[in-house]
């Protein structure tokens, strides 16, 4: 499995996490909505996964906070790019 995809594997493992915990429950409207929208499956999670990819950047880059806030709102704001 090359880096790339090792990473979209576990990006796919928080949002798996965050639907079966429905915790937010964002990532769970954001998924039917989507989906509703004519989006597949893994198009759907890989949309979802820049907003995850945003958020661990500033995790790890900044030592910043999870953003739920922020998080929630480029949730909301998909298929738009997610704002940092």
């Amino acid at each position: 499995m090359e880096p790339n995809e090792n990473l979209r594997e576990q990006i796919f493992v928080v949002i798996r996490n965050q639907m079966e915990e429905n915790n937010p429950p964002e990532t769970n409207k954001t998924y039917n909505r989507l989906i509703k929208e004519g989006y597949s499956d893994f198009e759907t999670k890989q949309l979802i996964g820049q907003c995850v990819a945003v958020e661990l950047y500033n995790v790890f880059k900044h030592k910043k906070p999870f953003d739920e806030k922020r998080y929630v709102r480029n949730l909301k704001q998909l298929p738009e790019k997610p704002v940092e």
